[in-house]
C-alpha cells in the first residue's frame, strides 16, 4: 500500500481520483485549483472536492503551488507518490523530487504527440484516427517525462472533444492503477520519448472559436466537433437588412467535398438544415444555437428565422450576397 496525493482539477482527473479513493492505497491529501466563481457570481462545484472531503481527505487550494508554504503542506503529507491530472499548474523541482517514487501525470494524448495544454482538442480538431492516454514521470520539461505505460483508442468519426474526453478519462483507470502497481513492485519498464518526434499545443482563448470557412469543409467539420464544449464553435450569420446574429454550430451532416462555393455562403435550404459553402467543399448545418437560446435543431431554427440562398456565415467585415 501506498501512501498517495492526488494533484487534479479538470474533467479528465474525476474517475481516476474516485479510482485511487476506492483502492487499497492511502489518499493523503488532494491538491486543487482554488474555487472559480462562475457565471452570475455562483461558485463551481469541484467534483473531486466534494469526494474528498467526503472521505475526510485533506483538500489544500494553492493560489501557487510553487510557494514555500505549499511545499510545507505538501512535504508534511510525506507522501510515496504523487498522481498528477488536469491539475493545471507546472511543478517545481522541489515538488517533482518530494516522493520517494517521484511524480506521474495521466495525460491524454499518445506521447510524445501533443505534448501540452489541449492534447483532446488537437486530436479531434486534425483529425486523427486515434489518440489515447499515457502515463509519464513528471521532469521538469514540459510532458517530456519517460513513458510508464499507454492506453490507444479510436475516435469516433462524428465525437467531440468533449465525449472524448469522458472516454479518456475512463480508459485511464485501470491504466493508472496498473503503473501504480508496477511502481511498487519496482517492475515498472519506462520508455524514453523519441523529442524529435514530439508536438505542442497550447492553451485555446475564446477567440480560436471562430469557424474558419476558408478551410475545407473537412476541417470544418473537425473544428465544430473539437471545439466543443469550449470555446464552442461560433460564427455570425450576415443577412440583408438585419443586424449580425451570432450562432453556435453544434452538429453537421454529411459534407461535399468536391464543391467549389464561395466560402461562408448560404448554397441551400431545406426544411431541415442549412448548406454552407467553404473555401473546399460544403457543409450541412443540423443543429445550432442562437447567442442567449437554447440548443435547436436547424429546422426549428428555420421555423423562426427566414434563411435564403445568398447570406453569409462569417465575421461582421464579410461581405452579404
Amino acid at each position: 500500500m501506498l501512501r498517495i496525493a492526488f494533484l487534479g482539477t479538470g474533467r479528465l482527473a474525476q474517475p481516476t481520483f474516485a479510482a485511487l479513493c476506492a483502492s487499497e492505497h492511502e489518499i493523503v491529501g488532494l491538491v486543487t485549483q482554488p474555487d472559480r466563481a462562475g457565471r452570475g457570481h455562483h461558485q463551481h462545484v469541484n467534483p473531486l472536492k466534494v469526494l474528498a472531503e467526503s472521505r475526510g481527505i485533506p483538500v489544500f487550494q494553492p493560489e501557487k503551488i510553487r510557494a514555500p508554504e505549499s511545499l510545507e503542506v505538501l512535504s508534511a503529507w510525506r507522501a510515496d507518490l504523487f498522481v498528477v491530472a488536469a491539475y493545471g499548474q507546472i511543478l517545481s523541482k522541489n515538488v517533482l523530487e518530494m516522493p520517494r517514487l517521484g511524480c506521474i501525470n495521466v495525460h491524454a494524448s499518445l506521447l510524445p504527440k501533443y505534448r501540452g495544454a489541449t492534447p483532446i482538442h488537437a486530436a479531434v480538431l486534425n483529425g486523427d484516427a486515434e489518440t489515447g492516454v499515457t502515463i509519464i514521470r513528471l521532469v521538469k520539461e514540459l510532458d517530456a517525462g519517460p513513458m510508464l505505460g499507454a492506453v490507444r483508442t479510436p475516435i469516433g468519426p462524428g465525437e467531440t472533444t468533449g465525449e472524448l474526453e469522458g472516454r479518456l478519462a475512463e480508459l485511464s483507470i485501470p491504466l493508472t492503477l496498473r503503473v501504480i502497481s508496477e511502481l511498487e513492485l519496482g517492475t515498472n519498464q519506462a520508455v524514453e520519448q523519441d523529442a524529435a518526434q514530439a508536438s505542442h499545443v497550447g492553451k485555446l482563448t475564446k477567440e480560436n472559436g471562430w469557424i474558419p470557412w476558408g478551410k475545407s469543409c473537412d476541417e470544418i467539420a473537425c473544428h465544430i466537433r473539437g471545439m466543443q464544449p469550449w470555446p464552442g464553435s461560433f460564427t455570425l450569420l450576415l443577412q440583408e437588412g438585419h443586424g449580425p446574429l451570432r450562432l453556435k454550430i453544434l452538429e453537421v451532416g454529411p459534407v461535399d467535398a468536391e464543391s467549389a462555393e464561395v466560402a461562408g455562403l448560404v448554397t441551400a435550404v431545406t426544411k431541415d438544415s442549412i448548406r454552407v459553402g467553404c473555401g473546399r467543399g460544403e457543409i450541412e448545418i443540423r443543429k445550432l444555437q442562437p447567442d442567449g437560446k437554447r440548443p435547436m435543431s436547424s429546422g426549428d431554427f428555420l421555423r423562426g428565422h427566414l434563411v435564403r440562398p445568398g447570406d453569409r456565415f462569417g465575421s461582421e467585415s464579410d461581405p452579404i450576397g
